[in-house]
């Protein structure tokens, strides 16, 4: 089943998840266009990294319907696969191999999966190396590199596929403290370039800076959304201002 794609990338109707007899996510519907930049926020436990994996399916929904580019992904007929490639991940853990060089995790996505020659796809690996700052770390391990060069790798490497939507899980939970900043700083500017972006994230600065809308969630609900400005400053439902008098 495919709907009109009219310049909303992801459209998520009356989604639903239970693990169990868990109910985590509860009837969410949410439409996000082509050059958003939403941020999730919310406390532990309330829904918002499942909600992300549920996006591009990790997570299989219990209930309700999610299009991309106009086409019906929980459709047990669609090829999750094809899609996914088009949707960038970036986890609070960095999952590279470890046994690869840089630019070997890099590339064997893009060759393996898109079929694209080994010297473009290290051309364009390198190019957005550079991008980052870490061109000169192309040869090394990830054990020989930072948590925060490894995640800004972790971004890159999602970038490798040339994805239509970059999906954050908590991007910088894991980092000390002095490295958070580094990784923001490419987030910026992918958000500069009008990438598409969905980012749970616990960094309420970032969100206020470069979300162009912020969404609050609890208990398996999305309970208010509105541009930064306006989030942060005038919150409208009382679970959202008592969080927020707590974490700024």
């Amino acid at each position: 089943m495919t709907t009109d794609y009219n310049g909303t990338l992801i459209e998520v109707q009356h989604l639903g998840k239970r693990f169990d007899k868990l109910e985590v996510l509860k009837d969410i519907t949410v439409d996000i266009h082509k050059g958003d930049v939403v941020c999730v926020i919310g406390p532990s436990g309330s829904g918002k990294s499942t909600f992300l994996r549920c996006l591009n399916r990790l997570e299989e929904p219990t209930s309700g319907k999610i299009f991309f580019e106009g086409i019906d992904i929980t459709d047990p007929k669609t090829d999750i696969d094809r899609h996914r490639q088009k949707m960038g991940m970036v986890f609070q853990q960095f999952n590279l191999f470890p046994h690869m060089n840089i630019m070997k995790n890099l590339t064997i996505a893009p060759v393996k999966l898109q079929g694209r020659g080994q010297k473009e796809a290290q051309d364009q690996a390198m190019k957005l190396l550079e991008r980052v700052g870490l061109a000169d770390r192309a040869d090394a391990y990830p054990s020989q590199l930072s948590g925060g060069q490894k995640q800004r790798i972790a971004i890159v490497r999602a970038l490798c596929m040339n994805p239509e939507v970059m999906l954050f899980d908590e991007p910088t939970s894991a980092l000390d403290p002095e490295m958070v900043g580094e990784v923001l700083n490419v987030m910026r500017d992918l958000a500069r370039e009008k990438m598409t972006m969905v980012v749970v994230t616990h960094e309420m600065g970032f969100a206020r800076e470069v979300a162009s809308r912020v969404m609050f969630m609890d208990e398996g609900y999305f309970l208010e959304e509105n541009v930064p400005d306006q989030f942060f400053a005038n919150p409208k439902n009382e679970r959202l201002k008592n969080f927020l008098s707590k974490v700024l």
